[in-house]
């Protein structure tokens, strides 16, 4: 698509918007960035992005005069859709887009996209690594850290892109089309943002509207919701399974990963050949196991790649062991879903923290997943007082409250025995404490290692 002379609003000043902001102006857009936060001075914006970019700038709100003259808008994940400017560009019919919208449409090559509520991360980043084994051009993009247009115009023909795309970026995307996608889980997240669950499992459905019958969708075959979708995903659906075995499809057998392409039936490997903890992670390993066996990977370099996988930073990532107990950084747990995985993961008695930003989510599963396994629950953040009541209500007693993520890794230390472990995951995002859960989970690491 051509953008020379076009008019281009990127609404948000993040690693999105900067990257798309560059992009565009390789591509010869006219660039309008918007920041919606008064509290950011120019020269703190202009600071984010690199020399000579051009752009001109805008804080607070849209003026009305700006609008007729904007031909399309990209907007950064974090914007809401419903917001009443951006609701007023879609009424005159200017279209709306995502960062990914715009770097698909810039980009090249093949391109396989991975969605979910949990998991993302650790699949993306194993699938991007089975496809380096084989393809020697590959992009590994989106919400795992890196902006998809940030590599775009870098792309060719021979190109293989991995993007992590999150449900905010799914919500608008337009001819966004992956030839393998796939949806490891859908729970309850972001309600804050999409209202119901419908919203959200619609969004998260959209990574596949645009493929056709002969490309793959890759579907948990455990998830009620994902059971429900599938007879409307367009592409064929692909399942895998930690508790079924499967005609076709790739599942769990005990210790084993089996594959079955409907005519022959393979062992992947067993889990003992993994460095990964937990179930959802083997879950994690099958989905990326099926796109790389569809993109056409030879099976020995799937299995070199799994086997030497390590988990992705800040998702029950081992930090080290002070005094006997082991301490684990899963600040990547960023809902209740996640956490509980996180809990079932551990293998010793276990201190939990948790605690954060509120997205109007439950806590009530993930009090009763502690069952014995969990000793202690050490508090932080705005929803403190909130799983505190769903601890006390599920008859959870051993409950502490901290006003910070550094005294909550000392009382931790003093609530933990030798061969037990410490585990953050909060449950909850880290927003209002913490930049982002990066950083949530590296003073973590900081503190932890500051005990002795």
């Amino acid at each position: 698509m051509r953008f020379t002379n076009k008019k281009v609003l990127v609404v948000g000043t993040g690693k999105s918007g900067v990257a798309a902001v560059k992009l565009l102006n390789k591509a010869g857009a006219d660039v309008i960035v918007l920041e919606g936060n008064t509290s950011f001075s120019t020269d703190e914006i202009i600071s984010r992005f690199p020399e000579n970019t051009e752009f001109d700038l805008i804080i607070g709100e849209l003026p009305e005069q700006k609008i007729d003259s904007i031909d399309f808008v990209i907007l950064s994940p974090g914007v809401p859709t419903d917001l009443p400017f951006v609701v007023k560009l879609q009424e005159k019919n200017i279209p709306v887009w995502g960062e990914i919208e715009l770097a698909y449409l810039c980009g090249a090559g093949k391109l396989f996209a991975i969605t979910g509520t949990n998991g993302k991360t650790t699949t993306t980043a194993l699938t991007g690594e089975i496809m380096k084994t084989y393809f020697n051009d590959v992009y590994v993009v989106g919400n795992i850290g890196y902006p998809y247009t940030e590599y775009a115009s870098e792309m060719t023909d021979d190109s293989v892109t991995v993007a992590e795309v999150s449900s905010f970026q799914l919500e608008t995307i337009n001819k966004f089309h992956p030839q393998i996608s796939a949806i490891l889980n859908i729970t309850p997240d972001h309600l804050n943002r999409h209202h119901t669950m419908e919203c959200y499992v619609e969004a998260k459905a959209r990574i596949a509207k645009n493929q056709n019958e002969n490309e793959i969708c890759v579907l948990n075959y455990e998830d009620k919701y994902l059971k429900e979708i599938a007879k409307d995903i367009p592409a064929k659906v692909f399942w895998f399974s930690s508790e079924h075995i499967l005609e076709q499809g790739i599942w769990l057998d005990g210790e084993k990963i089996m594959y079955c392409d409907g005519a022959e039936t393979i062992m992947i490997c067993t889990i003992h050949d993994m460095k990964l903890l937990g179930k959802h992670n083997y879950e994690n390993v099958m989905a990326a196991v099926a796109i790389a066996m569809h993109a056409g990977v030879p099976l020995e370099c799937i299995r070199k790649a799994v086997k030497e996988f390590n988990a992705v930073e800040h998702r029950i990532e081992y930090v080290k062991e002070v005094n006997g107990v082991k301490y684990y950084n899963d600040s990547k747990g960023t809902n209740p879903d996640a956490a509980i995985k996180a809990v079932e993961a551990m293998v010793r008695p276990t201190v939990v923290i948790g605690g954060g930003y509120d997205k109007d989510s439950s806590y009530d599963e993930w009090i009763a997943s502690f069952g014995n396994k969990v000793k202690a629950l050490v508090l932080l953040g705005q929803t403190k007082d909130k799983i505190a009541a769903a601890a006390k209500k599920a008859g959870f007693e051993n409950v502490i409250m901290t006003e910070s993520l550094e005294e909550a890794v000392r009382v931790s230390s003093e609530q933990a025995e030798p061969g037990d472990a410490v585990l953050l995951s909060p449950a909850c995002a880290s927003w209002g404490m913490f930049k982002n859960f990066e950083e949530r989970g590296n003073l973590f690491k900081e503190y932890v290692k500051n005990l002795e």
